[in-house]
C-alpha cells in the first residue's frame, strides 16, 4: 500500500470521529507534507529509520514555531499509530523518538472586577447609542443600540456558560432556551453539552433577542432566508469567530485590560471563579466539556483564593498566633 492510500484510510477514520473540518484539513496537510518529504528523500513511509526521522524533525523545526512543530508531530504520531493498529505497518517508527513538548502554562484569568469593567464598557456604549452619541448612533441610532445589546449579550453568555469562541459563534436559536437558562453547544469532537446561564445573561439575551436581533436581521441581504445564528453582525449575517474576537478586543481596550486578554480568557475566568466559589472540580469539568479531569485540574493552580483557604484549613501553623 502506498502512503497516499494509507493517508486516505487514516482520514476516513478521523472523519468517523466527527472532528471539525479545520482539524481534518490540518491533519491531512501535515501528513501529506511528511509523506512527500519521505519520498523525496528516498525513505520508505512504512519504516523510516531514526536518522531519517530526526532529520525530518530538524527540518520541520526550521522556520516553524515550537507550537506548530508540536501540533504537527502529534498528527504524525496519530497517523503512524493508526497504521500500526490497522496492520498497514509493523509498528510506530516515532515511538522511539523523543519529540518536543510545550511547557504547561497557567491560563490567564480575569478578576471579577475586570469582567465587570468589560460589562461597564458595554453599558456605556448602550447609553451613548440611546443618546445618539457616536458616528454609528448619529447615522443609525437603532443599529447602534442593537449592536450594544448584542455585545452585552455576548459577554454575559460567554462568561456565564464558559463557552469557547467557536461555540459562541455557532450558537443558534434552536439551541437556546432563555427561560430555562440553558444553551446547548457542540464542543470538541462534536460532544454535546449544556451551558448554564445566570439571571444577568438571561436578561441580556432576552433584551437582545427582543429588541436588538430583529434590527440586525432586517439588514440581511436575503431576508427571506434568515440565519438561525443567535449573534448577528451589522449586515444581518452570522457573527463569526473573527468578528467576535474583534468586538471583544475592542471592549478589552476600552476597559483598560492588558493585552493578551482574549475571548478564551472569559472561559478560563468562568472556571476559576466557579472553583473559588466552592464548585466541585468534576462539576466544572462537565460544564467546560473536558474529556479528562486532568485538563480541568489546571484551574486549581490559578485559584490563589482556593489554595490559601485549603492551606489555612489544613496546615497546623497556618493560623497560629
Amino acid at each position: 500500500m502506498t502512503g497516499s492510500e494509507a493517508l486516505r484510510q487514516f482520514m476516513r477514520s478521523l472523519e468517523a470521529r466527527d472532528l471539525s473540518p479545520e482539524t481534518l484539513r490540518s491533519y491531512e496537510r501535515t501528513v501529506a507534507a511528511y509523506l512527500a518529504w519521505l519520498e523525496s528523500n528516498g525513505a520508505p513511509w512504512t519504516a523510516p529509520g531514526k536518522t531519517v526521522l530526526r532529520a525530518y524533525m530538524a527540518d520541520l523545526s526550521t522556520g516553524h514555531a515550537r507550537t506548530s512543530v508540536v501540533q504537527r508531530m502529534a498528527a504524525l504520531r496519530s497517523f503512524h499509530r493508526y497504521c500500526a493498529r490497522a496492520g498497514l505497518t509493523a509498528g510506530d517508527p516515532w515511538g522511539a523518538i523523543a519529540t518536543p513538548r510545550l511547557p504547561r502554562r497557567l491560563p490567564k484569568v480575569l478578576e471579577v472586577s475586570q469582567v465587570e469593567a468589560l460589562l461597564e464598557v458595554v453599558d456605556d456604549d448602550l447609553a451613548a447609542a440611546a443618546a445618539g452619541e457616536g458616528a454609528t448612533a448619529r447615522r443609525d441610532p437603532e443599529l447602534a443600540v442593537a449592536i450594544a445589546l448584542r455585545d452585552r449579550a455576548i459577554v454575559e453568555t460567554a462568561y456565564a456558560a464558559g463557552l469557547r469562541i467557536s461555540e459562541l459563534a455557532a450558537a443558534d436559536l434552536g439551541s437556546l432556551d432563555v427561560r430555562k437558562g440553558q444553551v446547548r453547544v457542540l464542543g470538541k469532537g462534536r460532544k454535546e453539552r449544556i451551558g448554564l446561564l445566570g439571571r444577568p445573561a438571561r436578561e441580556a439575551l432576552a433584551e437582545y433577542l427582543a429588541e436588538g436581533r430583529p434590527v440586525l436581521a432586517r439588514r440581511a441581504a436575503a431576508a427571506d432566508d434568515p440565519t438561525p445564528a443567535v449573534f448577528l453582525n451589522h449586515l444581518g449575517g452570522p457573527l463569526g469567530v473573527r468578528g467576535l474576537r474583534l468586538r471583544l478586543d475592542r471592549l478589552r481596550r476600552l476597559a483598560g485590560l492588558p493585552q493578551g486578554v482574549s475571548p478564551h480568557t472569559l472561559r478560563h475566568s468562568f472556571a476559576t471563579h466557579l472553583l473559588e466559589g466552592g464548585a466541585d472540580l468534576r462539576v466544572v469539568q462537565e460544564l467546560l466539556g473536558h474529556e479528562s479531569l486532568a485538563t480541568t485540574q489546571v484551574y486549581t493552580h490559578v485559584s490563589p483564593a482556593r489554595l490559601r483557604e485549603a492551606y489555612r484549613q489544613a496546615h497546623p501553623r497556618a493560623r497560629a498566633t
